[in-house]
């Protein structure tokens, strides 16, 4: 199966701290990865995750982070183009909850440089 055909609906479960999410038959790796997906659990519901070695991986992963943080940087772009936070404070929250979750970013990209530094192990 090539990377650009679709798979099988099904549910990865990505530990404790990330949500089930489904595999749908519209999604496709490259798709995931080009949305910001860098969680190794998701990526390995495609099957064309286990015919790449841990660099070409690691490099998808890589490619996913950059990724995601653009999308949350334009995201918090976008809602710091207010004025006023007084005047919609609603924005002040979802600019903190941006900020969180460029934070969790940065953890999760060290946790996986880490993780993926040892190219010999797998």
């Amino acid at each position: 199966m090539s990377s650009t055909e679709e798979v099988e609906p099904k549910e990865q479960s990505l530990g404790s701290n990330v949500p089930l999410i489904p595999i749908t038959s519209s999604m496709t790796f490259e798709k995931a990865v080009e949305l910001g997906e860098y969680h190794p659990e998701y990526l390995s519901g495609f099957p064309v995750w286990h015919t790449l070695s841990r660099f070409m991986q690691f490099e998808f992963i890589v490619q996913a982070l950059t990724n995601r943080r653009k999308q949350l940087l334009r995201q918090w772009m976008e809602v710091n183009r207010a004025n006023d936070f007084r005047l919609k404070p609603h924005l002040m929250e979802a600019s903190k909850n941006i900020e969180q979750q460029l934070e969790k970013l940065r953890i999760d990209k060290e946790k996986l440089y880490t993780e993926y530094s040892d190219f010999e192990a797998n």
